[in-house]
């Protein structure tokens, strides 16, 4: 375990993962407004684990950590932190089950990980973006402390079309 909450467990991926997380990455609702196309792949989603689980929390580049429901011990879905080399900024991205939304486990997984970041690293800044029409995703970041820096105009190519990025930002001075 690397965080945990009242009822969720963040921790690293495991091989044993590599089903749910074929299954929650294969929704196309979920993979809609992602880098990635439904379906995923048993083998796309091992090799995934596989990397994911040699990812080091503390040092420059992607980790993505496991989103566990404690309680159920079952993985509900992931959020990856790239961590800049200067290691005082990071970039933000997570993903959750269909099943598990709604429900507030994204918000508080997300706040761990902030406070994470921010008390025990001592980050600056933490970036996130995200398509603006994932209209739930935009409401989960400004509710996590967020503020919308801006709008990339059809600034990213992405299955076949271009889109609009909403661009966000939160500043260790900001959590003060």
């Amino acid at each position: 375990m690397l965080l945990a909450t009242p009822r969720l467990t963040l921790r690293r991926f495991r091989e044993t993962d590599a089903p749910e997380l074929a299954a929650y990455r294969s929704d196309p609702d979920v993979a809609r407004y992602q880098g990635w196309s439904a379906p995923v792949t048993d083998e796309a989603a091992r090799a995934w684990v596989h990397a994911f689980a040699a990812g080091s929390p503390t040092e420059p580049g992607w980790f993505q950590y496991a989103v566990e429901l404690t309680a159920e011990r079952r993985l509900i879905g992931d959020i990856g932190v790239h961590l800049h080399e200067n290691r005082r900024q990071a970039d933000l991205g997570f993903t959750l089950a269909p099943a598990w939304q709604g429900h507030g486990y994204a918000t508080e997984a997300v706040r761990a990980v902030l406070a994470d970041l921010f008390e025990s690293h001592g980050l600056h800044r933490v970036s996130a973006e995200c398509d603006a029409r994932n209209a739930r995703s935009a409401a989960l970041l400004e509710r996590v402390g967020f503020t919308r820096e801006g709008l990339r105009r059809q600034g990213t190519w992405i299955k076949g079309e271009w889109t609009d990025d909403l661009l966000y930002g939160l500043l260790a001075a900001d959590r003060a």
